[in-house]
């Protein structure tokens, strides 16, 4: 006897409704561990709470190698690998090469993990918790990470080179590039509040200190005393790798301040600043909610960081538990 039409079609709906979702949220979990690698989260913590005592800007270091593994082919941990012949390293793309930085600390955390449950946790998995402890332990938020990633066998540098916003696009551009890893401008904002911490060299900067886009003049969204301090830091033909402050009020703390300084025309890259000088922008709104409310950007983030670590995943059988993180088992 076949159902009343109202049950077969309930039934197809919540099939429907099943398929539409992204799957890596069901296959994801905070518990994935449970019996395999109980310890994992504090392992992780532990070697990136050694980190931090010799090098201030780890934490930031850490996060970003979520971020750009995550938008080049999800999150999958591809940015880890080194070159090979078969291998072309996403650590060579533009964004990445002489700037990208922590993977030392990812080898101790591996270490760490395979002397305590050899051959179960994913390096992709290793990157999404450094990030969660890296803010937590900077006086951001701490979440529960979402686990269970697999390590992919190969790397993509052209994907590297183009799916990474970079901080000399304009607003719609990075948009675009958030929205083609399903990111929202929510998203764009709070992940963008990452730069609340840690440095950045002055050639990711400096054509705004001189002259912005062939004006001969400086960028005018850029405070006239903060301009005068970036251009002490980054002289005109002076070392493009000099450092300054992401965040010039509180450097190494996980704070909304990062949002202030944007009201304050004190963001430090172009791609920061104009997520509050362009005009009209849905972007705006956000940057003064959270200047304004620290546990709104906080559950945000970590909201947003989640949604991040959720793209494109490989689980089940796909890809591999790579035993070295810089190269793939068995190479």
């Amino acid at each position: 006897m076949s159902p009343p039409p109202s049950t077969s079609f309930f039934s197809v709906a919540i099939v429907l409704l099943g398929m539409m979702l992204p799957q890596s949220k069901a296959q994801l979990s905070a518990t994935f561990y449970a019996n395999t690698c109980p310890n994992v989260s504090s392992i992780v913590s532990n070697v990136v709470q050694q980190a931090f005592l010799s090098d201030s800007r780890i934490g930031a270091s850490l996060i970003r190698l979520h971020f750009h593994d995550c938008f080049v082919d999800g999150c999958d941990a591809s940015i880890l690998l080194d070159n090979s012949s078969s291998i072309l390293s996403e650590k060579l793309a533009a964004p990445n090469v002489n700037s990208i930085r922590g993977f030392g600390v990812v080898d101790s955390i591996k270490t760490a993990l395979e002397s305590s449950c050899p051959g179960v946790v994913s390096c992709a998995d290793i990157l999404a918790l450094a990030a969660e402890s890296s803010v937590s332990q900077s006086g951001g938020p701490s979440w529960s990470v979402l686990l269970g990633r697999r390590d992919s066998l190969t790397a993509n540098q052209a994907g590297a080179n183009t799916s990474i916003p970079s901080p000399f696009e304009g607003l719609s551009n990075i948009t675009a590039k958030f929205s083609a890893v399903g990111l929202n401008t929510n998203d764009l904002v709070a992940l963008s509040g990452a730069h609340t911490f840690g440095r950045a060299q002055c050639r990711t900067f400096s054509n705004r200190l001189y002259n912005f886009s062939n004006t001969g003049s400086p960028d005018p969204t850029l405070n006239t005393t903060y301009l005068t301090t970036l251009q002490q830091i980054c002289p005109q033909n002076g070392s493009g790798t000099a450092l300054a402050n992401l965040d010039p009020t509180t450097s190494d703390t996980f704070d909304n301040n990062y949002f202030t300084n944007l009201q304050n025309n004190q963001g430090l890259l172009q791609s920061d600043q104009e997520l509050f000088s362009t005009s009209g922008a849905a972007t705006v709104t956000l940057v003064n909610n959270f200047s304004s409310n620290q546990t709104a950007f906080f559950q945000s983030f970590v909201q947003s960081i989640i949604n991040m670590g959720n793209i494109s995943p490989l689980t089940g059988s796909s890809g591999e538990i790579r035993s070295d993180c810089k190269k793939v088992n068995g190479s």
